[in-house]
């Protein structure tokens, strides 16, 4: 067996391979490309092209993909041989034509009316900046997807604009700042990934699972994750069984899966990664999430990344750690150890501060889905109304640079950026806050508020674009000034004072958090119903335009695909629900209720004194749960015949949100009452304790 050192990226075509495999020349011009978006030379492409086509032959690859990620929030890929008729022979063959660009039917890809359905036509065009690696006997190529006017059909595309504006922005200020060296600022993303692993067997016999990733029913277990006896606890053998081979499989393809464990939840856990580009990570965590579920069915067992796969325990994120970082490993979210990089530190920081206020609604929509819906808020995960946390220390230097008064940690000295005065500012003194859905930790940000099952991509280009804007704003006022470091004082205390109310150190998750938020004015965006309208804010959509992000038509269609997606979401758990109440609950109910009021009888009939009070109550309850559920169930199908009979989407988004969800509840109430009375033997699905502790 081959070491780590060995094994890893063995199946990824990356710098190592390129420099072995390329000309000088041709490594050199590719590299120009992907540093400074330069367009890429077709005799270049070609080199490219024929150098990895034989690197990828030699490993018994037969089809290449350009491997890309429509807005239906997987992956997409369209394999094409690398077979080829040749002099009498066949041959394998790869060109730079077909490595640059290629096509593909878009017709049946969500585009949020962008393009009719009758315009098939779709490119794929090489990310140059995203290795391509071997999955199988296919090469898959990181590609962007658009339409056949221009327009993006996929979360690459405005990913890699968003991620442009961010450098063009902080070159902008790092000039001001000497920077004359750096030629590209990125940000880096690492993600971390939570999910639960449930046996296959048992997840057959759930059509809730099969269908919508949730159980839609379900009583809660005796035992949950009261005594936090999961959380960071000994690895069962198959479950480490099945983290060894997604290691192995991860490494293979460059990822560096650095961090697993047990999470709080029985059955639940996570997989952490190191940070890289914003892109490169998007594209990995997309392939976690696909190699996640493919070899969980290998070792008979099932991974759900829904965010709420069981009511009663956590549901799963995925925290994303965002830092800004220059190409000559500078972490601009790193505090110096003179008063000049504090400056700067504190810059950026504000233009963080500023981001986050200025564009909550765009992040909040940003992580809208059905499935956050059911994990955001509920004292497991951060609250919907978006703030920020910095800790005491960090937040007492910026209240003294804003108040002008002296700041106690530095000899009660007033501070003023770019003198003498300014301390060395701390780097990690402060404990970190898992109820804050936006967390300065140390020398990044954590995002905490995406969900497990969805692209990181939509998060960090509205995050890229928000931070751009602020810096945009920053560089505009700074450049020209006649005193630089009196500017950059004057503008970070100016900055916060306007933008101060966005942060928060406490518990987000008391109560009373929420009415103070909304006296200071913070959004509360507590459903998806809420949050997506609001990307079309004209703030919203000025900025993003400005930036060349989105433009109109292309942040409408993504209003349009993600409302879509949420209704067409709950309509499938609602119809789901349904169908197992009418199917299998339902019956189940009514045999054993038939089945106790006969034994009821049969008692009563040979012994007439008997009073049978316990089996006269439990007939009792089971008959009116019996009743509350067949009302409940023809209730919801109702609603669902009301729901198809809207034209307009915002107005079937407000149905799911005030009346779908309402019924789903009503329904989910007796039933799962009545399986606290229902035999185990009688009951037709594997219940919570099964599910929960059954790996």
């Amino acid at each position: 067996m081959k070491s780590v050192p060995d094994l890893f990226a063995a199946k990824v075509f990356n710098d190592r391979v390129m420099q072995e495999r390329l000309s000088p020349d041709v490594y050199a011009s590719l590299r120009q490309t992907v540093r400074q978006g330069r367009p890429l030379d077709l005799s270049v492409a070609n080199a490219v092209a024929k150098a990895m086509c034989a690197w990828a032959c030699e490993r018994g690859a037969t089809h290449y993909t350009h491997w890309f990620q429509p807005m239906t929030g997987i992956t997409a890929e369209k394999h094409e041989g690398f077979i080829t008729k040749g002099g009498g022979r066949v041959l394998m063959d790869f060109s730079g034509k077909e490595l640059i660009r290629g096509e593909s039917d878009a017709s049946s890809f969500p585009s949020g009316g962008l393009r009719a359905t009758f315009e098939a036509r779709g490119y794929t065009v090489w990310d140059p900046t995203s290795y391509a690696f071997l999955k199988g006997k296919t090469l898959c190529i990181p590609t962007a997807f658009c339409s056949y006017g221009g327009e993006a059909l996929d979360k690459k595309t405005p990913l890699l604009r968003s991620m442009e504006a961010l450098n063009r922005q902080a070159l902008r200020i790092l000039r001001l700042f000497g920077h004359t060296d750096v030629r590209r600022v990125a940000p880096n993303v690492g993600a971390e990934q939570e999910y639960f692993l449930i046996d296959r067997q048992m997840y057959l016999k759930r059509r809730d699972l099969i269908c919508c990733g949730r159980t839609l029913f379900g009583a809660r277990p005796p035992k949950g994750q009261e005594l936090n006896d999961h959380y960071y606890g000994a690895v069962k053998p198959r479950v480490q069984a099945f983290m060894d081979e997604l290691n192995r499989e991860l490494w293979e393809v460059g990822i560096l899966a650095k961090t697993e464990h047990n999470e709080v939840a029985p059955s639940q856990h996570e997989l952490a990664c190191v940070y890289t580009t914003a892109n490169v990570a998007t594209d990995q965590n997309q392939l976690v999430m696909e190699l996640m579920k493919k070899l969980a069915r290998r070792h008979d067992l099932v991974c759900l990344l829904h965010e709420k796969p069981f009511d009663g325990v956590n549901g799963s994120g995925k925290h994303n750690n965002w830092s800004l970082s220059t190409d000559t490993g500078l972490n601009l979210l790193n505090p110096g150890t003179t008063p000049h990089e504090n400056a700067q530190f504190l810059l950026f920081l504000t233009a963080v501060l500023q981001a986050v206020d200025d564009y909550q609604s765009l992040l909040r929509a940003s992580v809208a889905t059905a499935g956050n819906d059911c994990r955001l808020g509920g004292s497991e995960a951060p609250p919907a109304v978006l703030s920020i946390f910095l800790g005491d220390e960090l937040t007492a230097v910026l209240d003294a640079i804003e108040s002008d008064a002296p700041y106690a940690g530095n000899a009660a000295q007033k501070l003023k950026l770019g003198a003498v005065t300014l301390p060395q500012l701390p780097r990690d003194t402060t404990d970190r806050n898992r109820t804050s859905p936006f967390a300065f930790t140390g020398n990044k940000f954590e995002f905490r508020m995406v969900g497990s099952a969805d692209s990181i991509a939509c998060a960090n280009i509205m995050l890229n674009s928000a931070v751009a804007e602020s810096l945009r704003q920053y560089a505009d006022r700074l450049e020209g000034a006649p005193d630089f470091d009196q500017a950059v004082h004057s503008l970070v205390r100016e900055a916060y004072s306007a933008h101060k109310r966005i942060v928060f150190n406490g518990n987000g998750y008391d109560e009373r958090w929420k009415q103070e938020a909304c006296a200071r004015g913070l959004l509360d965006l507590p459903t998806t119903a809420d949050a997506l309208p609001r990307m079309l804010d004209e703030k919203n959509e000025q900025m993003l335009g400005r930036l060349k992000v989105y433009s109109h038509a292309e942040l409408s269609s993504r209003l349009a695909s993600l409302t879509e997606n949420y209704v067409r979401t709950v309509r499938i758990e609602a119809l789901t629900m349904a169908d197992m109440a009418r199917q299998e609950l339902i019956p189940a109910i009514a045999v054993h209720t038939d089945a106790l009021a006969r034994s009821l009888c049969d008692k009563k009939a040979a012994l007439p004194s008997l009073a049978c009070t316990y089996e006269s109550r439990t007939l009792t309850r089971l008959s009116v749960l019996l009743d509350q559920a067949g009302e409940a169930v023809e209730a919801l199908e109702a609603a669902v015949s009301e729901l198809d009979s809207l034209r307009d989407s915002a107005a079937q988004s407000r149905f799911v949100r005030d009346v779908l969800l309402t019924r789903m509840a009503a329904l989910r109430a007796p039933c799962d009452a009545a399986e606290l009375l229902v035999p185990r033997s009688v009951w037709p699905v594997p219940t919570y304790g099964d599910l929960l502790f059954g790996v």
